[in-house]
C-alpha cells in the first residue's frame, strides 16, 4: 500500500497547489452556510409564531433543522463531485503523464485507490466546514448528536459512490470539462432515478427507484444506520473502481 500512499499524496498536493482545493472550499462553506442560516432562521421563526399564539407545538432540532440541512448537503455535493473528479486520470491523458502510469510498475489498483482515496478526503474536508455550522446548533440548542453523525456517514458513503463513477469517467477522456459535465449528468441520472416511484408501481420502477442513491440517504438523513444502504453504497464504490480498473488495463494494452 505505499505506493497508493505516494499517489494519494501527490493527488491531495496537486488539490491545494492550485485554486481548486481552495475555491471548492470557499464555494461550499458559503453555499451550505447560507442554507443553514435560512433554515435556523425559519426554525426560530415557526417557535416564535407558536409561542405568540400560544400553541405548545413541540419544536424538534434534529427534524426541522439538521435533516433537511444534509439533504441539501447532498445536492450540493451533486455540483462539486465532478469539479473534484474531472482532473484525475483527464489531466494525466492531457498532460500525457497516463502513459507513465499505465507503463510504470505501479499496480493499476494502487493508482486508482490514491486518486479516488484523494478526491473522497477533500470532500470530507468539504463535509468538515459544514460540520462548524452545526457547532452553533450545539451551542445555542441541545440536538442529538448521534442523527448527525450518521447523516454525515450517508453523507460521505454517497460521495464515496459518486467520486468512484466520476473517477472511471475522468479515464475515459482527455478532456476535463467533458468529464466533469458527463459526471454531472450521471451523478444527476442516479439521483433523479427515485421520481420513477411517485406515478409508477410496476416492478421496473421499482428498481429503478432502488438505484437512486437519493433512496438509500434517506434512512442516514433520519439517523437509522441500516446496513442495506451501507452496502449499496458499498457496491457502487466498488463498480465504479472496478470500471476505473478495466478502463486502465485498456490503457496499459494500448500502451
Amino acid at each position: 500500500m505505499r505506493n497508493t500512499w505516494i499517489i494519494f499524496n501527490k493527488e491531495i498536493r496537486s488539490y491545494f497547489a492550485s485554486p481548486i482545493a481552495y475555491l471548492l472550499l470557499t464555494m461550499f462553506a458559503v453555499i451550505f452556510g447560507f442554507f443553514f442560516w435560512n433554515a435556523v432562521g425559519y426554525f426560530s421563526l415557526m417557535g416564535l409564531e407558536a409561542q405568540m399564539q400560544g400553541q405548545s407545538m413541540p419544536m424538534n432540532v434534529n427534524e426541522q433543522v439538521i435533516r433537511p440541512l444534509l439533504s441539501n448537503a447532498s445536492v450540493i455535493g451533486l455540483f462539486f463531485i465532478p469539479m473534484i473528479t474531472m482532473r484525475l486520470f483527464a489531466e494525466e491523458k492531457r498532460t500525457g503523464t497516463i502513459e507513465l502510469l499505465a507503463t510504470s510498475p505501479v499496480r493499476d489498483i494502487e493508482i486508482i485507490l490514491g486518486k479516488w482515496a484523494a478526491a473522497v478526503v477533500l470532500y470530507a474536508i468539504m463535509l468538515f466546514f459544514s460540520g462548524l455550522s452545526f457547532a452553533f446548533l450545539f451551542r445555542y440548542g441541545n440536538p442529538d448528536w448521534k442523527p448527525l453523525l450518521v447523516g454525515y456517514l450517508g453523507l460521505l458513503l454517497q460521495a464515496g459512490g459518486l467520486l468512484a463513477i466520476g473517477t472511471f469517467i475522468s479515464t475515459l477522456t482527455r478532456n476535463q470539462i467533458i468529464a466533469g459535465a458527463a459526471t454531472f449528468g450521471v451523478c444527476l441520472l442516479l439521483w433523479i432515478l427515485e421520481w420513477v416511484s411517485g406515478y409508477e408501481t410496476a416492478t421496473w420502477a421499482k428498481v429503478m427507484a432502488y438505484c437512486s442513491v437519493i433512496t438509500h440517504f434517506e434512512s442516514f438523513a433520519k439517523g437509522v444506520l441500516d446496513s442495506k444502504d451501507a452496502i449499496f453504497y458499498l457496491s457502487v464504490i466498488f463498480l465504479g473502481l472496478f470500471l476505473t480498473s478495466r478502463s486502465m488495463e485498456a490503457l496499459r494494452w494500448r500502451s
